[in-house]
């Protein structure tokens, strides 16, 4: 069993920064951000892959790299996403998922396990 409890979202405007933060109760080797912005599917954003305390592989999607970046505070159990440089485009509500055990990350939403509640984010031109 994984818990995923985000924090983080609110309203900014275009170039600004926010942090998100997953916190974690259970262990995955997988953790993936994912989006939903509305009328549109849910959309990877970035994972981390880590075994050990130590990160073996991270991803972004196209659209974030560079922008955004992960990080894991082992001491607290929470995954991070700091974004900057946002984009109206990037409004959406974020997602934390886990795959659970030592599954692999993927890009795809469906084989996810455990989700969290979902923070917002909303991006102003």
């Amino acid at each position: 069993q994984v818990l995923l409890v985000e924090s983080g979202g609110g309203s900014v405007q275009a170039g600004g920064s926010l942090t998100l933060s997953c916190e974690v109760s259970g262990s995955s080797y997988c953790l993936t951000w994912f989006r939903q912005a509305p009328g549109k599917g849910r959309e990877g954003v970035a994972f981390s892959e880590r075994d050990g305390g130590r990160d073996v592989r991270t991803n972004y999607t196209e659209s974030v790299k560079g922008r955004f970046t992960l990080s894991f505070d082992n001491a607290k159990n929470i995954l991070y996403l700091q974004m900057n440089s946002l984009k109206p485009e990037d409004s959406a509500m974020y997602y934390c998922a886990a795959r659970g055990g030592r599954a692999s990350c993927t890009w795809y939403s469906f084989v996810y396990h455990y989700w969290g509640q979902g923070t917002q984010v909303t991006v102003s031109s």
